[in-house]
């Protein structure tokens, strides 16, 4: 997230009149120019209608604060929802070779020697020891996921 002083500049910079609040045209220009492709003016609108608390039409520092916040937010959670998405995924290869919902090392065994690498069940098993954080032997799609982002 950028520094309050970083943001206070941007703000500046989309204050383009100096009146200390920002218009949904200054705020579609500078949209534009951050992106690089247009804007669209309903877009401009929900996104300002988002964080005007007080129904003026217009962002005060604080408003576009708000507004800046909550786009970073949601630029995070695509992220981490595309990061969530191809775990899933690849959780899924290794999770469907016996089909428990879990990769066991008889799964990881199986998957492994599709991509060429030949293990046998103990050395899977022990792959798997490292990162079975509830000891029951398999992983759970959330200790794939910390294997994964670890």
């Amino acid at each position: 997230m950028a520094a309050p002083g970083e943001l206070r500049r941007v703000f500046a910079s989309f204050d383009q009149d100096g009146d200390g609040r920002v218009s949904a045209a200054e705020l579609r220009l500078c949209m534009e120019a951050a992106i690089g492709e247009d804007v669209s003016t309903e877009d401009v609108r929900v996104a300002m209608a988002s964080v005007d608390a007080d129904g003026d039409g217009m962002l005060d520092e604080e408003e576009f604060l708000q507004l800046v916040e909550a786009s970073q937010q949601q630029q995070q959670q695509e992220e981490e929802g595309g990061r969530c998405r191809w775990l899933r995924e690849a959780f899924g290869m290794y999770e469907m070779a016996d089909c428990r919902g879990c990769i066991t090392p008889l799964s990881l065994k199986l998957m492994l020697a599709k991509l060429g690498e030949h293990r046998d069940i103990a050395e899977c098993q022990a792959m798997i020891c490292r990162f079975d954080l509830d000891g029951d032997g398999v992983l759970s799609f959330d200790e794939f996921k910390t294997m994964m982002m670890g």
